[in-house]
């Protein structure tokens, strides 16, 4: 449960009315947790005199509001969702720890069903070569297994085992990325939602990504692999490429026009 400094707390009510489980209550000009809540955190970050603390959770990582720092302009915003691309060929230069760090914390603060906060960021770097040798080794029996239910799949996995018997330098599935991602997760939807987040703060360090549905669907169908990165059960949500890019894009791509109703 919460727990509320009493000497601290002025009674202002504001995290009894932001409560989104009524798990507070304002008693004699005191808040007070009345039942367990699910720990989203609304109450500590209303309070407008720090008075209320999640036990159980890092409270030193908690910021005060800083209009001066929230300076998200939404015009850079959408041009830097316009300018981003699927990054298919990188430098060997790999991404520094500090960054990646900093990446995956943006996963962390993402919003999660319920607050459950059920998801797993597995990063390969040090031993990427040793997983990628692993998923070719696997591919063949993967194939296999999925080629009466999914023949399109299987027919593009036999084409990338075939060149890259023929020239092991030739990967269509890892390229040449320095770091890879897997997101596993409870429920999908938090890790669709923490893999956006966390390429828009890899673009803002400098970094460039590719959303992998091959290794997806790959991982998803080997139990050897989801053992070797310790999904411990969890859904495979996303796959994710990462690293400097080493091509350079002079502008936005077009799309088409977006299918909106207004109503």
């Amino acid at each position: 449960m919460i727990k509320v400094n009493q000497e601290v707390c002025v009674g202002c009510g504001a995290c009894e009315k932001d409560c989104p489980g009524h798990a507070i209550r304002v008693k004699e000009k005191k808040a007070e947790a009345v039942r367990p809540c699910i720990q989203c955190g609304h109450c500590v970050a209303i309070c407008p005199v720090g008075a209320i603390e999640i036990p159980e959770y890092e409270m030193e990582d908690v910021e005060p509001y800083d209009p001066a720092a929230f300076t998200l302009d939404p015009k850079t915003f959408l041009h830097a969702v316009k300018f981003r691309r699927s990054i298919r060929n990188f430098q060997e230069k790999p991404l520094e720890m500090e960054k990646l760090e900093r990446i995956l914390q943006v996963g962390r603060y993402t919003a999660t069903a319920k607050n459950v906060q059920g998801n797993r960021f597995i990063l390969v770097k040090d031993q990427l070569e040793e997983f990628k040798a692993l998923v070719w080794k696997e591919l063949p029996g993967i194939i296999e297994r999925i080629e009466t239910e999914n023949e399109g799949a299987a027919r593009t996995f036999r084409y990338f085992v075939k060149k890259h018997a023929q020239d092991p330098s030739c990967d269509s599935l890892f390229f040449n990325c320095t770091s890879f991602l897997v997101i596993a997760s409870e429920c999908s939807l938090d890790g669709g939602l923490a893999a956006a987040n966390i390429e828009n703060m890899a673009v803002a360090e400098g970094a460039g990504v590719l959303y992998s549905g091959y290794l997806q669907r790959i991982i998803s169908a080997s139990t050897v692999l989801r053992d070797w990165l310790e999904t411990e059960g969890k859904e495979v949500g996303c796959c994710m490429l990462l690293g400097y890019p080493a091509v350079h894009y002079h502008r936005t791509a077009p799309r088409k026009k977006a299918d909106i109703i207004w109503k």
